[in-house]
């Protein structure tokens, strides 16, 4: 049996059979070789804009048994776990922290499975793969992003450095309607969100399109909405208008667009995609604020939506303290760590130590004291 690790310039050198034979079981979305490649086909996630893509497979006998998403990065951005602080320090001690090598999803803070392979001999192959090519490049360090708590595990055994952080994500308690999960809230949560519901919704056609319903029509209100929002946040959005259409033409059936109506005008939008346990809420926009109209479209329809397909729970990205209030509750998220420079992964490594029982208590504070569900509240 013998067994080697290739590295790909593009996704579309390995092909979808190969990739999603790996990828598809996990039921993630954002691992389908249709989602990785429409970030490369659309020129989101190519070397101009700094990702390179550096995809490992691992093949036996001339079988692909593993593969993993990596991207030559030359800079820490759409990435959502923040190193920037560790680039800064190295530099201004002389070395060079970009370009690094990154095992995640383009623009997309989600946990999943990032060494794709059916056993674990092989997952610890394609992560010491990645090691070697991490060295045999002169690069700074390995990055794996929001990895699913096995890998995750396996990486930590084999010497990564461990970081948390946290999400805010809500989790189905086995709720029939929505009613059913303000009933577990407390009085005033549950005050608090009908009002803020009928204030946001007050007006409007709120629709949600899936399938063919996603028309180039809906995207291009959508990219208007997006642009628009982000431009005003971030500067600069990451995803460009032909990377909507692709994920319409490959994927619209584990899509959800949720869009509301203003005298039959589309004025704001929230993406979701659909995984086999979870709603994943992506990206939203508006060329219209008005109160409340994020929490309807990101937080409570994306409930309502989960119910209704019988999710286990949705995830509403990365941040946002003001979740809590909406029944998501952090939940630690993970990632690891390969830094090349002893003096600089001694340095991070301390830090990562004294930062996760931090988080760890913060989210412990959060949940005992600020949660929204009831205790022995029971009045209406």
């Amino acid at each position: 049996m013998t067994r080697s690790a290739r590295v790909h310039g593009a996704i579309a050198e390995i092909g979808r059979a190969a990739w999603d034979a790996l990828a598809a079981p996990s039921g993630d979305p954002f691992v389908s070789f249709d989602f990785l490649e429409a970030c490369e086909a659309s020129g989101c996630a190519q070397p101009g804009h700094g990702w390179a893509a550096r995809h490992l497979t691992l093949e036996t006998d001339g079988a692909v048994v593993g593969a993993m998403p990596l991207y030559l990065k030359g800079h820490s951005q759409g990435e959502y776990v923040f190193d920037h602080g560790w680039a800064d320090a190295f530099e201004r001690a002389g070395g060079q922290y970009y370009p690094k090598l990154l095992g995640a999803v383009p623009f997309t803070p989600v946990t999943g499975p990032r060494l794709l392979a059916a056993t674990p001999d092989d997952k610890r192959a394609l992560l010491g793969a990645a090691v070697s090519l991490t060295e045999r490049e002169g690069l700074s360090s390995l990055h794996v992003n929001f990895a699913d708590d096995a890998d995750q595990a396996l990486m930590i055994r084999a010497g990564l450095l461990a970081r948390q952080d946290r999400q805010f994500i809500w989790a189905d308690r086995g709720y029939g309607s929505f009613d059913d999960f303000l009933a577990d809230l407390s009085s005033s949560h549950r005050k608090s969100i009908r009002r803020e519901r009928r204030e946001a919704q007050a007006g409007l056609d709120i629709r949600v399109l899936t399938g063919a319903d996603l028309t180039e029509a809906a995207w291009d209100a959508f990219f208007e909405f997006y642009t628009d929002t982000g431009s005003r946040k971030w500067g600069r959005p990451y995803l460009n208008r032909r990377f909507f259409s692709l994920i319409g033409e490959r994927m619209a059936d584990r899509t959800a667009l949720i869009l509301a109506y203003e005298a039959g005008r589309p004025i704001a939008g929230a993406l979701n995609f659909i995984g086999r346990e979870a709603l994943y809420g992506r990206q939203w926009g508006t060329i219209n604020p008005r109160p409340f109209l994020h929490f309807e479209l990101c937080y409570y329809r994306a409930i309502d939506l989960a119910i209704s397909l019988g999710l286990s729970r949705v995830e509403a990205g990365a941040q946002g303290d003001h979740k809590l209030a909406r029944g998501y509750l952090p939940r630690a998220v993970h990632s690891a760590h390969y830094i090349v420079h002893e003096g600089l992964r001694r340095a991070v490594g301390d830090y990562l130590e004294r930062e996760r029982p931090v988080v760890a208590d913060d989210d412990a504070v959060m949940i005992e004291h600020f949660s929204p569900f009831r205790r022995d509240d029971t009045s209406p």
